[in-house]
């Protein structure tokens, strides 16, 4: 490990070429960033740098002790800022990626997925793949507030990056020292406090298909006359990449069916119907596919089967062509810090950051409608979509297609789950969003708002205190657009438009307008251009229509962290077997959380509890669903948790040799949660001067969040089920207990001249995990199947099954249950999940790195080395609600784990590099191997049931020009390697691989 300590005068002659290779031997066991790879450069002798002061604060990950070092009991790893430099300044979701320690990492667009959905722009750490709420992150040591999202995590995209001096993890349990969330191990990114002058970067990505992306920062240091500043700025912009600039995305039905294919688009499937008041009312055929579906790019199928358009019983249309790989993204972050010595022995320190993320993505030109109108108002024959026979794109369609109108047919039927109001032929109302006409755009806007301060005092080696305290809050904003349900009813009747009496208007008069579902409205197919020859223009919408219908939907989270800590440390005095004095330290702290959700009026329960609330007034409806056809409502809410906390530790020398460190906490959450006591055990002993071993034991644990635990609340995701999106409803559950985890590991260090190696095995024990419940074992107990999202859509619900009231069914009755049909899986609507405490769950694995360094010429060195994690095992248990097994146990190791209780996991993650450099020159050619992993969804031996390795070759040149300039030179995935195929929206897994294909970048840094 890179050992802090103050240095004498031979040690500090031996800086430039010991801690050219010696603190990135740490980062190599550490692997961030590709940063395994890594091996840290002398840092330049003109680089703005302050001398080191004479007695450094030596500040470690993992304990609250000063002064201990870093190659004591715990197992902490670097990566410095001077390594990244020479990487090419990775972006934080390039870091991460490569980190072999870490599975399932959101940070490119990844809407598709339930665990990552509204969570565009955000950047999350996922150690052991255990989920990004296990992994605590820390600024200087202390806590963020999460982002208000979906799965809790800190959003590391907006960390200041320009101010980071070096990353520190420890990939261990840390519950004892930090509290919650730490159960996974620590990051914690800390300023670069050595700072002494201004340094200006830049660089700029060429990415085929994008505008590119660029950054820009400047960061500016003094340290004297007893005040020390660090302000800095940085700004990030990421340009749109169309999922259609990249062959492997966007595939046709036959290569991938789930590639961005719905069985509810438009143009769609109807149902002709007959209408005849007092004579005869209904159906008189089955599903008909509307003929223009081919010819605008849709795949008429029959269970999910491709077939000619007569026996086709809905058209198969595909909605990623709209959509980005990479979002529009523009991001900036601000943050000053400054430290004022009151008097000798006391320093103040405080620190602002403010930081801002503008997201604008693409969606679907509408969403897929999956709730009926209100009957009896909207819809006058009380059930689905009905298009009415004065309906003029039903009058043309009809007389072009006579033999899909059996005899007496004179309207149709649009079925919820089969019907959306645009697809193929885009939204009118949306043009160039993202360079795509037709796309609906979605916004997502992230602040970040955090002050800290802290009075520290250094009376003697024997006593030490600090008093702190942090305020941070977190707010996301997010708006998109759904279709309001009653309205698109209202207008397939001729009563749609602004200013149109839907109780008094005549359809198609005045301000009235008529909604024309049917093809022949679309000219063509808005991405592709294909023309379609049964347009009609006499019958097409306008957009006007689009506009009475489509409503925004909004919402603003926040949450609001507050933390106090009183920590009183020093050394005893007492020594063991000759070595330096037992260190201790003790303290308290109180920490609260405040979630507040706020929504739109569109999508707000309190204002529109009921489809029919906007047009009719109904404020009582047997499901209050809201307005919306899709993304659904929600009611303001809000919640607190506050948490009280008490801890020990001490660090016990004993001779030179060994080092042992205990730590123990107690947290009380009060309430249902109660509280948890949590001891530690680490040691580290140097067996010979070339061979050390290390090891740990402890308990953990997480408490459920506020936000999972309000009773009535739920967060809707969207999750594909039997050939289209399904809302799936994620409800919160006031009973959840805390998380508990036990969890031990040891390792062998070497260290031989130039060679160094290291060898770390890791295990956890979960009980009671907090997780959502498996969507994939819900739809296997309700359809008797074990093929969870890839149950066909005929299945048949068994309604005996206690499960299949969690299931909402079109055409049901009016709580949406079985009733008296029997329902399929395409006539689900909504499903009802719940967060829970899960049957607990092991895993284990190793570590692993080996490196070689040796010097040429006068100033040079060149190296070599591999890093790299192998998971051993990641077994769950089996899964019940009540009496019913829904998910069996299962090894999630080297699988996708698409709707389980698991994170896609590969069972190799690997970086291997070899460089050389010299004076402030560098040249680096990186390898990253993430090792194939199967689609435990799919047979074995279909396409996508083995998903292909992702190895990519990247190199930097770093080239040290005259004035204080460095230039940067990188190709990275330097041979064009394509993500493996993976039968998901995007035809790969965004969790794990790259989409960006071989691209180049270029970078400058000025220091003065």
């Amino acid at each position: 490990m890179c050992l802090r300590a103050q240095r004498t005068g031979e040690e500090r002659k031996m800086r430039k070429h010991g801690l050219r290779y010696t603190c990135a031997l740490s980062a190599l066991v550490l692997g961030l960033a590709g940063a395994s790879q890594a091996m840290a450069q002398a840092e330049s002798q003109d680089a703005p740098q302050s001398s080191p002061p004479e007695n450094p604060v030596i500040v470690v990950t993992g304990s609250l002790i000063r002064g201990t070092p870093e190659d004591a009991a715990l197992p902490v790893d670097v990566i410095s800022q001077e390594e990244l430099i020479n990487q090419g300044s990775p972006t934080a979701v390039d870091l991460l990626k490569n980190l072999p320690g870490s599975s399932g990492v959101l940070g490119d667009s990844n809407q598709f997925d339930s665990r990552s959905q509204g969570s565009e722009g955000v950047s999350t750490v996922n150690l052991r793949g255990l989920g990004p709420s296990r992994t605590l992150v820390l600024l200087n040591g202390q806590r963020l507030a999460n982002t208000p999202i979906g799965v809790p995590s800190v959003d590391a995209n907006l960390l200041p990056a320009a101010a980071i001096g070096r990353i520190e993890v420890l990939k261990d349990g840390a519950a004892a020292t930090y509290g919650s969330d730490a159960i996974g191990g620590v990051v914690n990114f800390i300023t670069n406090k050595q700072l002494d002058g201004l340094v200006l970067s830049g660089d700029y990505r060429f990415i085929d298909g994008s505008d590119g992306d660029w950054t820009a920062s400047g960061a500016f240091g003094h340290d004297g006359d007893g005040l020390r500043v660090l302000a800095s700025f940085g700004y990030q912009h990421r340009s749109p990449l169309a999922a259609s600039e990249r062959d492997f995305a966007v595939r046709p039905y036959t290569e991938n069916p789930a590639g961005g294919f719905t069985e509810g688009g438009n143009p769609g499937a109807f149902l002709p119907f007959a209408f005849y008041p007092g004579t005869f009312i209904g159906l008189t055929g089955g599903f008909q596919v509307d003929r223009g579906c081919d010819d605008l790019g849709g795949i008429p199928v029959n269970n999910s089967t491709p077939t000619d358009i007569d026996s086709a019983t809905r058209c198969a249309s595909q909605y990623t062509p709209f959509d980005l790989l990479v979002e529009k993204e523009d991001r900036w972050q601000a943050y000053l810090e400054t430290e004022i010595d009151l008097t000798d022995q006391i320093v103040a320190e405080f620190s602002g950051l403010l930081g801002h993320t503008s997201i604008s993505a693409n969606s679907s030109p509408t969403y897929l409608i999956l709730n009926t109108p209100t009957p009896g108002l909207a819809n006058p024959i009380g059930s689905q979509f009905w298009v009415p026979p004065n309906n003029p794109g039903l009058i043309a369609y009809r007389a072009a297609n006579p033999d899909q109108f059996p005899s007496g047919a004179n309207s149709a039927l649009l079925a919820a789950g089969v019907f959306r109001a645009a697809l193929l032929g885009g939204n009118p109302l949306f043009q160039d969003q993202n360079g795509i006409d037709g796309a609906a755009p979605a916004t997502r806007d992230s602040e970040s708002m955090r002050f800290t301060g802290a009075v520290r005092g250094s009376h003697s080696d024997a006593f030490n205190w600090e008093l702190s305290g942090t305020w941070h809050k977190y707010i996301r904003e997010s708006t998109g657009y759904d279709t309001v349900i009653d309205r698109v009813q209202l207008a397939l009747r001729g009563l749609g438009g602004e200013d149109c009496d839907p109780l008094t208007g005549t359809p198609g008069v005045g301000p009235c307008m008529f909604y024309n579902p049917f093809s022949n409205a679309i000219e063509a197919n808005a991405v592709t251009g294909e023309t379609n020859p049964g347009y009609n223009a006499a019958v097409a919408n306008d957009p006007a229509v689009f506009d009475y219908f489509t409503k925004k939907s909004s919402s603003r989270i926040s949450n609001e962290l507050k933390v106090a800590s009183l920590v009183f440390s020093g050394n005893t005095g007492i020594s063991l077997g000759g070595g330096n004095g037992i260190g201790y330290a003790l303290g308290a702290q109180y920490r609260r959380n405040d979630y507040d959700a706020t929504y739109g009026p569109y999508n707000n329960l309190d204002i529109y509890p009921c489809p029919g609330s906007l047009d009719f007034g109904v404020e009582d409806c047997a499901r209050p669903i809201g307005l919306f056809g899709f993304l659904g409502s929600d009611q303001a809410n809000s919640s607190t948790q506050d948490v009280y906390a008490f801890f020990g530790e001490l660090q016990i020398p004993i001779g030179d040799r060994i080092d042992i460190q205990l730590a123990a906490r107690y947290e009380d959450y009060g309430g249902s949660v109660g509280s948890t006591f949590d001891p530690k055990a680490s040691a580290r002993v140097q067996v010979t001067d070339w061979l050390a071993l290390r090891g740990s034991y402890q308990t953990t644990f997480r408490a459920p969040p506020s936000t999972y635990l309000t009773a009535g609340d739920y967060l809707t995701s969207l999750q594909f089920v039997g050939g289209s999106f399904r809302a799936v409803r994620v409800n919160d559950d006031p009973s959840l207990i805390p998380e508990s985890a036990e969890s031990y590991g040891g390792g062998v260090l070497l260290e031989l001249g130039g060679f160094r190696a290291s060898v770390d095995y890791w295990h956890y024990d979960f009980s009671d995990d907090i997780v959502a419940e498996p969507l994939s074992g819900l739809l296997n107990s309700v359809f008797n199947s074990t093929d969870g999202s890839s149950t066909p859509g005929t299945a048949v619900a068994d309604c005996s099954n206690p499960l299949a009231s969690r299931f909402t069914f079109s055409g049901g009755p009016a709580n949406g249950g079985c009733g008296t049909l029997t329902p399929t899986l395409a006539d689900v609507t909504t499903i009802d999940t719940f967060y829970t405490n899960g049957a607990g769950l092991s895993t284990s694995g190793l570590d692993f790195m080996a490196s070689y360094r040796d010097e040429f010429g006068s100033r040079g060195t060149w190296g070599l080395g591999v890093t790299g994690s192998y998971v051993i095992d990641f077994q769950t248990n089996d899964f019940f609600i009540g009496e019913d097994l829904i998910q069996p146990g299962f090894s999630a190791v080297g699988k996708l784990n698409y709707q389980t209780t698991a994170y896609p996991l590969p069972e190799v993650k690997l970086n291997g590099y070899v460089d050389v450099g010299w004076d402030r020159h560098n040249a680096r050619l990186t390898v990253t191997h993430i090792e194939g992993y199967t689609d435990q969804r799919l047979a074995p031996g279909t396409p996508g049931h083995d998903i292909p390795s992702f190895t990519t070759l990247d190199f930097t040149v770093r080239i040290g020009l005259p004035a204080e300039t460095d230039l940067t030179l990188s190709v990275l995935n330097l041979l064009d390697k394509d993500p493996g195929f993976a039968a998901l929206d995007y035809s790969y897994d965004p969790f794990t691989a790259n989409p960006l294909g071989r691209n180049f970048k270029i970078g400058i840094r000025k220091a003065f």
